[in-house]
């Protein structure tokens, strides 16, 4: 297993059989998984293609297992990054922290992704995915 990310909020490691694990640590740490994993699910029910899917969640462990959505992105000009998460915004969430750090590069099919949706918000108020 590969550790991607190693924070007071979280740790972020990719498997060998390209799977994501994410777990939660630090202020806020069950409001941030709750909110990501709620999210994620509103997310897929809405068919946004472009943000990762979530396998798994453990609520007790504050642990999610999502796909991989590729790699980093090193390079990205700021034109390219706000269209980006305006596309997002049309599947009726805001990310919320629009950065270059948030985007990945899937190679398999060309797409620029989002991830790492703790603080994002549902801009339309739905309750349409379970809660977690």
């Amino acid at each position: 297993m590969l550790t991607l990310k190693d924070t007071l909020r979280a740790t972020v490691r990719l498997t060998f059989d390209g799977r994501v694990i994410k777990e939660y640590r630090g202020p806020k740490a069950q409001e941030r998984f709750d909110n990501e994993v709620r999210i994620l699910k509103l997310l897929e029910a809405r068919n946004c293609d472009f943000v990762p899917r979530l396998l798994e969640s453990d609520r007790n462990l504050l642990r999610i297992v999502t796909s991989s959505c590729g790699s980093r992105v090193d390079h990205l000009d700021e034109k390219r990054t706000k269209e980006l998460f305006a596309d997002l915004e049309k599947f009726g969430v805001r990310h919320d922290d629009p950065e270059m750090r948030n985007v990945t590069y899937r190679q398999k099919d060309g797409r620029f992704c989002i991830i790492d949706f703790e603080f994002a918000s549902d801009l339309t108020g739905s309750d349409s995915a379970a809660t977690p």
